[in-house]
């Protein structure tokens, strides 16, 4: 008997002599059970925020975002890549990055703003999936450079959503102004702004292919650093959002400057290549 559900790598269907259909190794279910997770984490964090749980809406948000980082890593690990997987990891950060963070903010806050805190809303949804198409399109791009992997193209969507949230943290904080409609429309002008920033061409760091390396006796150090910010998040959670999503503002600058001495570099490589080309041509 034929069964009712389409095989899951459309991509290499049975061959119509095989006597029983062709079996798939069970790691490479397992990145997408992660994804379809994040997806279930973010809608959940969208009702949660209008039950009016919003500390674990954000919660569940963050969450999403960090089993996004994990799903690529283990297909990886797992050698489960699929194009298959690569489509709905991309719907999936739409719903969770476009999608969830701006209704949490507008359930919170935006809705004191009326008309523009849904517009906000929507245009930063808008420009989270211009980000995201943009982002599908350059992965198969044949001319850019490898060095350019060490950097994404405008804010990446789970970044982004963390940043988004960010008059949340503030409020939760105890740093509200007492004001609601003025700090509605303040927040609703912040979210459009890093909707442009996820659609923008800055670069930033992606964490990919910089090959970064330490020396041996920094190794402790950074360990006791990154438990000591682990401490402190959890014992203090949303000032310590707050100062992350500060320095990560920060970062940006330092990133663009990065990215665009690495450029001026590689371009001064490729002008000597044709210089060197030059001379070999005339000497002949």
């Amino acid at each position: 008997m034929e069964s009712p559900f389409p095989p899951f790598d459309p991509g290499r269907p049975d061959a119509e002599d095989d006597k029983a259909p062709r079996r798939i190794p069970f790691r490479h279910i397992v990145p997408n059970l992660i994804t379809i997770l994040a997806i279930c984490a973010g809608m959940t964090g969208i009702r949660l925020a209008f039950e009016g749980r919003f500390e674990f809406a954000v919660g569940m948000v963050l969450g999403a975002a960090l089993l996004d980082g994990i799903d690529g890593r283990v297909a990886r690990l797992l050698k489960g890549q699929s194009r298959f997987g690569a489509e709905m990891d991309s719907l999936a950060d739409i719903v969770n990055f476009g999608v969830a963070p701006g209704l949490v903010l507008y359930a919170y806050m935006l809705h004191d703003a009326g008309s523009i805190g849904w517009i906000a809303a929507l245009l930063y949804a808008s420009a989270s999936a211009l980000r995201l198409a943009r982002f599908n399109t350059m992965l198969d791009d044949p001319k850019r450079p490898k060095w350019q992997s060490a950097f994404f193209v405008g804010v990446p969507a789970p970044a982004g959503a963390a940043l988004a949230m960010f008059p949340i943290y503030l409020s939760l904080s105890g740093l509200g102004t007492g004001l609601p409609e003025v700090t509605a429309v303040v927040a609703s002008v912040y979210l459009v702004f890093i909707g442009l920033l996820m659609a923008s061409r800055i670069p930033t760091w992606s964490g990919k292919g910089a090959g970064i390396r330490v020396r041996r006796d920094y190794a402790i150090p950074i360990m006791l650093a990154v438990v000591c910010y682990i401490a402190v998040l959890l014992s203090f959670f949303w000032a310590t959002l707050t100062l992350t999503v500060l320095a990560y503002g920060v970062s940006i600058f330092f990133s663009v400057r990065a990215y665009r001495m690495r450029q001026a570099r590689e371009a001064g490589r490729g002008m000597s290549g044709m210089s060197m080309t030059d001379d070999q041509a005339g000497s002949r």
